[in-house]
């Protein structure tokens, strides 16, 4: 019976994290449905199966960080095994094998969503959902209430949900094959009967669903009573982030402690490698931004625009493109194995996110080859996926020069570290009114006003480069007409 072990989805990944189980014990899958979301050290990916057949066991509880290679599910043929025990194979059937024509390859990184911007999976059928099959007689449920007790220790039974609109009956119990029938364990508490959508919500929140007393049909869990145990929670204690596994503050705790993996590990490894590898130099310039402004707002009104969001980022994304042809060295990266500057004659424009589970830094390809509408897309694109967590980690790899938007917390500027395999990065501040000595007229008026900080590698940029680059950038934004210059 064959077992689906994690797969490598790319970037040379050793292991993830367990995050969400889309299919329980007795869901019949196809070839390619998505059985299991997990996170690694780079974003959350959706994984389908490469086998079809009959979910016979879970072997991986949620939230649990595993290996590459480790087994994660077992599939078989639908009623191959009895549901307590090791599922017997059926004679003459070739069990859960997958269909060699449609075996897809994880271990391609192009399977991981890095292709024209496909889903990691070759076809989805999310729509349809999984087929659960029906449940055994009524004889089976002690061995499934034992089967169950063995696979969570210390825990009882486990009741679940049939579908997400309406609860199974007490009867209807989850059970986890490959454990031995009659197996003992210690009774507990049962976990709390919900729908999926309400123990996605809670776990978002940080909520115990066995502490809840629900208030739905047969005693289920609602949404109104985990939005009821937050508010609570926030009476003298601090909310957790969206998206953490953390519990929330209990009153008259001192201290609480948060295990950091996934994105948020990497994420700091990759700033201590650069921080104490590149030398950093960091140059500032204020500039007035007004012309920029009116700029996006009639480009808002250009029919071709319509359905991007047009903002002034897009602009300073085109600025950047632009400007780095007159100092090509902003673009390049110092390769310390062979003690050579690689210059890159394309532009992959990182822009760093913000994300629940740590910064990300998707990056769109080839940006200097779109044009301003087609680059407007990319960034829609890029941003909204990064929001939802599902940026993969081709989208993440190959980056050539970023620019991270701290103006969108209110903040002026700051002085960004570089991504590693980059040499420079810029700094975009919030857009503000101030008051503007006018040049011409030498009056003070009000401006749009932005600050941008540029952070770049002093190895092999030195001030010069870096101040003509930055210098063309705030021209580019003070003046867009001066892009025909470029």
């Amino acid at each position: 019976m064959p077992e689906y072990k994690l797969p490598d989805v790319g970037e040379g990944l050793t292991e993830a994290e367990i995050v969400t189980w889309k299919v329980k014990v007795g869901d019949v899958i196809e070839i390619n449905d998505i059985v299991v979301e997990i996170e690694t050290a780079k974003s959350l990916v959706e994984l389908p199966s490469p086998y079809a057949g009959e979910v016979t066991a879970l072997l991986v509880p949620e939230g649990e960080m595993i290996p590459v290679g480790t087994p994660i599910i077992r599939i078989g043929e639908p009623d191959s095994a009895p549901a307590g025990g090791e599922p017997a194979p059926q004679p003459g059937a070739s069990s859960g094998t997958p269909a060699p024509e449609m075996e897809i390859d994880l271990s391609n990184p192009a399977a991981s969503g890095g292709g024209e911007g496909e889903s990691l999976v070759g076809r989805n059928k999310a729509d349809r959902g999984p087929v659960r099959r029906v449940r055994r007689a009524a004889g089976a449920v002690a061995a499934n209430q034992q089967a169950q007790a063995a696979f969570e220790p210390g825990a009882s039974p486990v009741v679940e949900e049939e579908t997400a609109d309406e609860p199974v009956p007490a009867t209807s119990v989850v059970a986890h094959p490959g454990v031995e029938e009659g197996a003992q364990q210690p009774s507990r508490h049962p976990r709390a009967l919900a729908k999926p959508p309400v123990r996605k919500m809670a776990k978002d929140l940080g909520v115990d669903l066995t502490t809840l007393t629900g208030s739905g049909p047969q005693g289920s869990i609602t949404r109104d009573d985990v939005r009821a145990a937050t508010a609570q929670a926030e009476e003298g204690a601090q909310q957790p982030s969206r998206g953490h596994a953390s519990s929330p503050r209990t009153p008259g705790e001192r201290e609480t402690r948060e295990p950091v993996k996934g994105v948020r590990k990497m994420m700091a490894q990759a700033m201590s490698q650069s921080a104490f590898t590149s030398p950093h130099v960091t140059e500032w310039v204020t500039v007035d931004v007004t012309a920029t402004m009116q700029l996006v707002e009639r480009l808002k009104s250009r029919r071709e625009l319509r359905d991007v969001r047009v903002s002034p980022l897009l602009v300073l994304a085109r600025a950047v493109v632009l400007a780095m042809r007159r100092t090509p060295e902003i673009n390049s990266y110092w390769d310390e194995a062979a003690q050579e500057v690689v210059y890159k004659h394309y532009v992959n424009l990182g822009i760093a996110a913000a994300t629940p589970r740590g910064l990300v830094v998707p990056n769109v390809k080839d940006a200097d080859s779109l044009s301003l509408v087609e680059l407007a897309t990319a960034l829609g694109e890029l941003t909204a996926t990064a929001r939802e967590g599902k940026t993969q980690p081709a989208d993440m790899s190959g980056g050539t020069f970023t620019i991270t938007n701290v103006g969108v917390f209110g903040v002026d500027a700051g002085t960004p570290i570089i991504n590693p395999g980059e040499s420079a990065i810029l700094c975009f501040g919030a857009i503000n009114k101030r008051p503007w000595v006018d040049e011409a007229t030498g009056e003070i008026v009000a401006r749009d006003v932005t600050t941008l900080a540029l952070s770049f590698d002093h190895r092999h940029i030195d001030g010069e480069k870096g101040s003509r680059f930055l210098a063309d950038v705030a021209g580019l934004l003070q003046d867009p007409a001066s892009a025909l210059l470029f």
